[in-house]
């Protein structure tokens, strides 16, 4: 069979730990024996990263911006005994967070779901899509520790012009952080997820805690309902979805009631920790797809999970390891499919459809790794495998397929 054609480079972040290794035999077995693969590749693994000074990250989205479609392995962002570990220069910050300060965009998080998988959430019916700002707050806050004293918040204009807020006076040693974020990025945000909600057909909630954060999240909030108002709430209504704003302690207890079948735009941190309880609630962290989208159109494709860190351990180790690809191969068949829209190329865009096919088929045969069997509902015989076990079977779907 003839190799399907690509005319544009994908951006290829590669990445660490497990999800490299894994990474590396999705390449093998699921894309290069289909496609003439063009990428311009990027090593993203945190000793490069140190040793580029994190350059390579910068690169890595600056090159996004030029080709308009990235796919990412899942990274490290060190912490205190990763820096031991890996012998770092410096506590590196999160790429993830480097690339989304870079192209300034909103991350959608949808779960991968099965008919054999029920939601531990026994109302949801319907997945829920979290859209989490991938711009600024803790992610890019500058943080400070410090004896006995005064802490200030301070700001100066274009004119010069001071304001001071004392922000507290420590009477001991204490730790002080300060986080921000632009009316111009959160402008975007909106939009993205009113657009987003408009092309799905789905109602769009968004939730902040403006009670307590009167200015901080307020202006989130304020934002959202003029952009709304002026420009899509026509839109909304004739489509008969809705958009609702609440407090984020109600907007948890309200999804958890739901029926879901509804996008959840949440800040960023918040973003961050329900898209891991959402994809839990629907199966696995593992079967959870995740994209940035730009607001000038820049499509970056990950999983929405870690390096998987213990499973790596064992590998090292020469153990065997059971470990879920899914979210990593959607990864690669979402950026392959977004190429092929882009440039035109409907066989590049039917492969990933029938990529993902391949995935689910092999699911619902009953062949899956561990972290999958216990959750099924009785309807098919299980056959836990390992990883390449589990590749190896969607390579032999897709080539059914094709």
């Amino acid at each position: 069979m003839e190799k399907i054609k690509m005319t544009t480079p994908l951006v290829e972040m590669d990445g660490d730990e497990m999800t490299r290794i894994i990474w590396q035999e999705i390449k093998d077995e699921l894309i290069l024996p289909f496609v003439d693969l063009k990428t311009e590749y990027y090593d993203l693994g945190l000793q490069n990263r140190d040793a580029t000074n994190d350059k390579v990250t910068v690169d890595s989205a600056n090159a996004t911006k030029k080709y308009g479609v990235a796919v990412k392995c899942a990274t490290i962002t060190p912490n205190k005994q990763r820096m031991s570990e890996y012998n770092l220069k410096e506590m590196w910050k999160s790429p993830n967070g480097t690339i989304r300060a870079i192209l300034d965009g909103t991350v959608f998080r949808a779960p991968i779901t099965l008919p054999i998988i029920k939601p531990a959430v026994k109302t949801w019916e319907a997945p829920i899509t979290i859209a989490r700002h991938a711009y600024g707050d803790v992610y890019k806050a500058t943080e400070m520790r410090f004896p006995k004293g005064k802490a200030e918040l301070v700001f100066t204009d274009e004119n010069g012009v001071e304001t001071r807020e004392t922000v507290y006076e420590f009477e001991c040693d204490g730790v002080l952080q300060g986080q921000y974020n632009k009316d111009s990025s959160i402008k975007s945000f909106a939009r993205s997820c009113f657009n987003y909600a408009v092309a799905q057909k789905q109602s769009l909630w968004f939730s902040t805690k403006d009670t307590i954060s009167k200015k901080y999240d307020q202006t989130f909030k304020l934002i959202f309902e003029e952009i709304y108002e002026n420009e899509y709430k026509a839109k909304f209504e004739e489509l008969g979805i809705e958009y609702f704003y609440t407090l984020i302690d109600d907007a948890v207890a309200r999804v958890i009631r739901s029926k879901g079948g509804f996008i959840w735009a949440l800040k960023n941190y918040d973003g961050d920790v329900m898209s891991d309880m959402v994809s839990t609630a629907f199966g696995s962290l593992a079967m959870m797809t995740s994209v940035l989208v730009s607001p000038d159109g820049n499509f970056e494709y990950e999983a929405a999970h870690g390096t998987v860190t213990r499973h790596y351990y064992k590998y090292l180790k020469g153990e065997k390891t059971s470990t879920n690809p899914m979210a990593t191969i959607y990864a690669w068949s979402g950026a392959l499919r977004k190429r092929g829209e882009l440039d035109n190329l409907t066989d590049l865009v039917d492969f990933a459809d029938k990529l993902e096919k391949a995935c689910i088929d092999t699911l619902m045969s009953g062949v899956m790794t561990k972290d999958l069997t216990s959750l099924t509902d009785g309807s098919v015989e299980v056959k836990p495998v390992l990883t390449s076990e589990f590749i190896k079977e969607i390579r032999n779907n897709l080539e059914k397929a094709l």
